[in-house]
């Protein structure tokens, strides 16, 4: 039957979703009332136990369902990952290997399974407004070996407690916020050879939507490491004796936890960046796990370890794929800034920024105590929290007049005199 001719058995409460510059969604869903379910299937002559065994989405059903006369056969269209979870696009061969017919399939399908190991296809996400529906990891092993070796991280994470579900987030933010850095790691290898193999051998100039396309399946086997790592035992009380343990100290570039989690990554270079990489999803681990431990601490201070804070989140393919169209219909200003700023310039910028967070969110801290204590810690992270500001303000203004764009607007925007500025740069004290 045509699908027109099918869908006219039922009522429909809605249309189809779409994208926002047109074009049907891959991952649309149907949601059935019973009537529209017991229909479906006699039409196909299957079980409904069988088909509730077979369509993640069966028996769920929607407020658009329940108005109507009873009865009557009803359906409601929604969007797949608001339905069940992640949809991915199924693997085209194994379909037509089972059914004899080639079309494009979906499936309700975690991240951590989205190689198809048949045919070393990375399986990409359905409710993206991109053509492609897989990626050949065929000269990446690595891939398909994470996949195999997330079976047993995730009964690791079953036997201490946790749903590997939260242990994969976790990671994958964790690998996730190294991705966004790792264009100013200059030993960085691995990475960008496994993002041109996946883009066809070579990402040309299109390398920033390549960055967006290729990262899950290029950091997937970090991110598997990392989940197995954290799922460490050791590595907990490694983090525990690199904290001090009762008596705190502060995390420095020489830190026995991050040097050890970089070489578990295959890259001993990487520790000491982990090391002053504050305020991320590794920190909040480090920080449940060490606080676990002590005693004495306010309510809720045994926080989960597993908790991931929702700004903290990576965002997905089909996001920064809208972004991406956005810069690039209103002229392109993000990537050309990306494209042309120096990499030093970016990453002064990137850390002073961190750090003026950092001393931000220790101010949370700072507010108990005798007054003239309290009078004396709060103006001294302000004070440090402003200069890290002014620093990367003059570090942004520099990047921006190297680029070409003029003093004077520059001096505008940052709101600094500008023969002041001019002076600045001038002498070369951006951090003077």
């Amino acid at each position: 039957m045509e699908a027109k001719a099918l869908r006219s058995y039922w009522q429909w409460r809605n249309y189809p979703p779409g994208h926002d510059g047109g074009g049907a969604r891959a991952d649309a869903e149907v949601l059935l009332n019973t009537p529209g379910r017991q229909l479906l299937a006699s039409l196909c002559g299957v079980e409904e136990d069988v088909l509730a065994r077979a369509l993640p989405s069966w028996g769920q059903e929607d407020s658009k369902l329940s108005s109507g006369k009873d009865g009557v056969p009803a359906a409601a269209w929604r969007t797949g990952g608001a339905v069940v979870g992640p949809v991915a696009f199924g693997c085209r061969l194994c379909a037509a290997r089972r059914t004899g017919t080639v079309l494009r399939v979906v499936r309700y399908v975690p991240r951590w399974e989205r190689v198809c190991v048949r045919h070393r296809r990375w399986l990409l996400d359905a409710d993206a407004d991109q053509p492609l529906e897989y990626l050949d990891v065929r000269d990446l092993p690595e891939v398909v070996t994470a996949q195999r070796r997330w079976a047993g991280v995730a009964r690791r994470a079953v036997r201490a407690g946790t749903e590997p579900e939260r242990v994969f987030a976790l990671a994958q933010a964790v690998v996730v916020r190294w991705w966004e850095q790792a264009l100013h790691w200059e030993r960085e290898a691995l990475w960008p050879r496994r993002l041109h193999q996946v883009a066809g051998g070579n990402a040309g100039t299109d390398l920033e939507r390549w960055r967006i396309v290729g990262r899950d399946a290029v950091v997937f086997p970090e991110v598997v490491a990392v989940a197995e790592a954290l799922l460490d035992p050791a590595m907990a009380e490694l983090a525990w004796r690199a904290s001090g343990g009762t008596r705190p100290r502060a995390r420095g570039g020489d830190d026995p936890f991050c040097h050890r989690l970089g070489e578990r990554m295959d890259r001993d270079w990487l520790g000491p960046l982990i090391a002053v990489d504050y305020g991320g999803p590794l920190s909040g681990w480090r920080g449940s796990i060490v606080r676990a431990r002590r005693v004495g601490g306010p309510p809720g201070w045994r926080d989960d370890p597993w908790h991931l804070k929702r700004e903290q989140q990576p965002a997905t393919m089909a996001g920064q794929l809208r972004v991406l169209a956005a810069e690039t219909q209103a002229g392109g200003s993000g990537t050309r800034w990306r494209a042309t700023v120096s990499a030093e310039h970016l990453f002064h910028i990137t850390q002073l920024l961190d750090e003026a967070r950092e001393e931000l969110v220790q101010l949370r801290g700072v507010q108990s105590g005798t007054t003239a204590e309290v009078a004396r810690t709060l103006p001294e992270h302000l004070s440090q929290s402003a200069d890290l500001i002014d620093r990367a303000v003059l570090h942004t203004a520099a990047a921006a007049v190297a680029t070409g764009v003029a003093l004077e607007e520059v001096a505008q925007w940052s709101r600094l005199p500008a023969e002041e500025l001019s002076e600045v740069l001038a002498v070369g004290q951006v951090d003077g």
